[in-house]
């Protein structure tokens, strides 16, 4: 039953990770290929797509995952999942937090997980660019492929855009269309 399964497995990634979409890429790279839903490659381009659409990452990987793998009801039962452990913590966190924020051992909650989210999001961006920049692992002929200096340059450039405060969408946008330009030089 695909439709428990999309709902479990995001319910769990929704109730453990901490931090927000990026946070969760770890949890969801595992996830994905424990179930062998898709390959890594198959993951990127989950990845690329919730980041370039409208709305939160996790909602949109989740749907987008869901509706690979379930139709519209798959997608209904991953989003679902993904969604709700947050929305109850929420409701529960919003009751006692205002009235405990001062406490110690609250303070100490939260400046616990702010280092390990910081890792976690780490830890995602060193998979995602080891596994887009080094397919094959670290090799020799990576250098000689144009390939890696497109990625490379595309990576650059919207490191410096977001350093240089330009908007994300801008960012998003020039990558696109930088994708595109060098998409098309490739294969001629």
């Amino acid at each position: 039953m695909i439709y428990l399964e999309l709902f479990w497995t995001f319910f769990k990634i929704g109730a453990f990770t901490f931090g927000g979409g990026y946070a969760m890429l770890p949890l969801i790279q595992e996830e994905v290929l424990h179930h062998n839903w898709a390959s890594i490659g198959e993951i990127l381009n989950f990845i690329a797509v919730s980041e370039s659409t409208p709305g939160p990452f996790a909602v949109n990987i989740a749907t987008y995952i869901g509706v690979t793998l379930g139709g519209l009801l798959g997608a209904f039962f991953a989003t679902l999942g993904v969604i709700l452990p947050s929305f109850l913590i929420i409701l529960v966190v919003a009751a006692f937090f205002r009235k405990y924020s001062k406490n110690k051992s609250v303070k100490g909650i939260m400046s616990g997980l702010r280092p390990a989210v910081i890792g976690l999001i780490a830890s995602a961006i060193i998979s995602v660019a080891s596994t887009e920049f080094f397919p094959q692992g670290l090799q020799k002929t990576v250098f000689f492929d144009k390939n890696f200096y497109i990625l490379l340059f595309i990576f650059l450039l919207s490191a410096v855009l977001v350093f240089k405060k330009l908007h994300p969408i801008f960012v998003i946008l020039i990558s696109g269309v930088l994708g595109i330009i060098f998409g098309f030089w490739l294969n001629l």
